[in-house]
């Protein structure tokens, strides 16, 4: 978590505090430093691009990149935006969850490309333990799991207008990587081999549910996170301001907090698409 969160702070500060803003167009790992504590610089701006300014929605260009963690848009028609760098941002998140690579030819055919393996778990709370690394062993914090997925979801979305801004994500990231975790905690997985493996408990799948109908589901993602957390005003749905392991968390870092809530709003927008695709085939068939 400390490494993502390090750099979605890098990229928050091409983005959004450089002028014009700086597209990266190259996040992969091995462009990711880590310096003594595991502080994540970005390096390697051979193929960084001055992003749109004024009117202008993107950039067009050469696709450039590297294979596997090139945004869709952009490899398909060359027009780069902020949203490209966070699709790629996603493909190393999501290698840093799961201990996968982006692209992997020793894997079976079905695996050897992250994302597309990914998606259809992405769909299914109960295959999330699945995703994680091995070298894991099962011990993680279940609710953490779930957020940090949840957030590689949104950053991999197709479309690149459903993506969340990286000013989001690394709100997201940094309230993630604040976190301490006992491994005694009940809160902490223990997902071992056997008939049991992988087993999300029917009370916490029906508490995220509620909590998705609570927020609404008719939404569009980027509106479902200014809807959770206005500009410029306290979060506040109601419930205890305790966090893991029972300590007060303060106020202000409720914006954090209810971004990292993100499996939440996931699951909501899940259950959006389908929706639309049942209204859809509905008026086809009259």
């Amino acid at each position: 978590m400390k490494i993502a969160a390090g750099a979605a702070a890098g990229l928050e500060y091409l983005h959004d505090k450089a002028n014009p803003p700086v597209i990266y167009r190259d996040i992969k790992p091995s462009n990711i430093l880590l310096s003594e504590g595991y502080h994540a610089k970005l390096s390697d701006f051979g193929l960084a691009k001055l992003g749109p300014v004024g009117d202008k929605t993107h950039v067009t260009t050469r696709v450039m990149g590297t294979y596997g963690y090139c945004a869709p848009e952009y490899a398909a028609t060359g027009q780069l935006t902020v949203k490209s760098d966070i699709y790629s941002f996603g493909v190393v998140f999501l290698e840093l969850i799961t201990g996968r690579r982006a692209l992997d030819s020793n894997r079976p055919r079905e695996e050897q490309d992250l994302v597309s393996w990914a998606r259809p778990l992405f769909k299914d709370q109960r295959k999330f333990p699945k995703m994680a690394d091995p070298l894991l062993r099962g011990r993680f914090p279940k609710r953490g799991l779930y957020q940090a997925l949840a957030i590689a979801a949104m950053c991999l979305q197709e479309k690149s207008r459903n993506r969340p801004l990286i000013r989001e994500v690394a709100a997201a990231l940094s309230y993630l990587s604040s976190q301490t975790y006992d491994g005694n905690d009940a809160a902490v997985c223990r997902y071992l081999d056997g008939p049991s493996a992988s087993k999300v408990s029917d009370d916490q799948v029906n508490q995220d549910d509620a909590l998705a109908s609570q927020h609404g589901a008719q939404t569009s993602m980027h509106d479902r996170m200014n809807d959770l957390v206005p500009e410029g005003k306290e979060h506040c749905r109601s419930g205890s301001n305790r966090g893991v392991r029972g300590r007060v968390v303060p106020n202000g870092v409720d914006r954090d907090r209810a971004l990292a809530d993100a499996n939440v709003w996931a699951e909501a927008w899940r259950r959006h698409e389908k929706a639309s695709k049942v209204r859809v085939t509905d008026e086809i068939l009259g």
